[in-house]
């Protein structure tokens, strides 16, 4: 193997050392919150249902979707933890359509977006109640587990 391919073998190795640590921290701080956080920047989001239908699902339309529960997903195409996010979302999408919506946004092609809902850090989830309202934020990958229990510790029951 040439010089240049082992330069990348480690790059990508400190990478991946670098995502783990980060995931491992995010899960202690997150561990440490409060059991239901609530919109931890109140100013970042409006009421307005027109502000979370921005990408309606297929097979919805708006005046439907817009009386789900939603839960939004922001965050990168090439952001390894983002990239560990979608097959989540797809699922999600497909075996929870019926119960909430399922949106993603990519942020470095919709920096607009970033800003609109005040994001610090990717990928975020967002879930908003069925009239719009932010109801938890969390920061960092966040697995299919843990998002069905948290619309379950905000007191909505899903179909599984």
């Amino acid at each position: 193997m040439n010089k240049a391919g082992k330069i990348i073998i480690v790059i990508v190795l400190i990478a991946i050392v670098g995502v783990v640590i980060a995931i491992k921290q995010r899960e202690k701080s997150s561990a440490s919150e409060p059991a239901a956080v609530t919109n931890s920047n109140p100013g970042a989001m409006t009421s307005s249902k027109s502000q979370i239908l921005e990408n309606p699902s297929s097979g919805q339309t708006e005046e439907n979707s817009a009386k789900l529960l939603h839960l939004i997903d922001l965050g990168a195409g090439k952001c390894i933890p983002c990239k560990m996010m979608k097959p989540i979302l797809d699922d999600l999408k497909q075996n929870y359509n019926e119960q909430f919506k399922v949106t993603f946004i990519d942020v470095w092609e919709n920096q607009n977006q970033a800003k609109k809902y005040n994001i610090k850090m990717i990928p975020t989830q967002i879930f908003f109640d069925s009239n719009g309202n932010e109801l938890f934020r969390h920061e960092g990958f966040y697995s299919k587990e843990d998002i069905l229990d948290k619309w379950k510790e905000l007191g909505i029951e899903l179909k599984r």
